[in-house]
């Protein structure tokens, strides 16, 4: 007979026994690294969010500084008038202060409307 029972367990395989191997090891590696890449595109700074939140700011400031543009042309083409002719600073006197030229006469036409 032999000296082993068949009751006994036999010694393990060398493959059985190790649960960690090399190719296990670098799925993990990879789905860890996949984990990380997704979170940093989906959440936080630089994610895709961001970008877009950017983009519409972006957006915003441009029509913001087209508008402020356009309203320093039309105050450079005033003060290039104010300074260049006289008809510009009777027509804001006339407008905005109500002066008048020694010979004219002043009415005032209320509408009984808009009272």
């Amino acid at each position: 007979m032999s000296s082993r029972s068949t009751s006994e367990p036999s010694a393990p395989d060398q493959s059985q026994s190790s649960w960690i191997t090399l190719p296990r090891v670098l799925f993990w590696i990879l789905v860890v690294c996949f984990v990380a890449l997704q979170l940093r595109l989906w959440i936080g700074e630089g994610s895709l969010a961001d970008i877009w939140r950017l983009q519409g700011e972006i957006k915003r400031q441009e029509q913001e500084n087209y508008l402020t543009a356009e309203r320093n042309k039309r105050l450079q083409a005033e003060v290039k008038n104010l300074k260049g002719g006289l008809d510009a600073v009777e027509e804001r006197a006339r407008t905005q202060l109500g002066m008048v030229k020694e010979d004219e006469t002043f009415f005032l036409i209320i509408d009984d409307d808009q009272q």
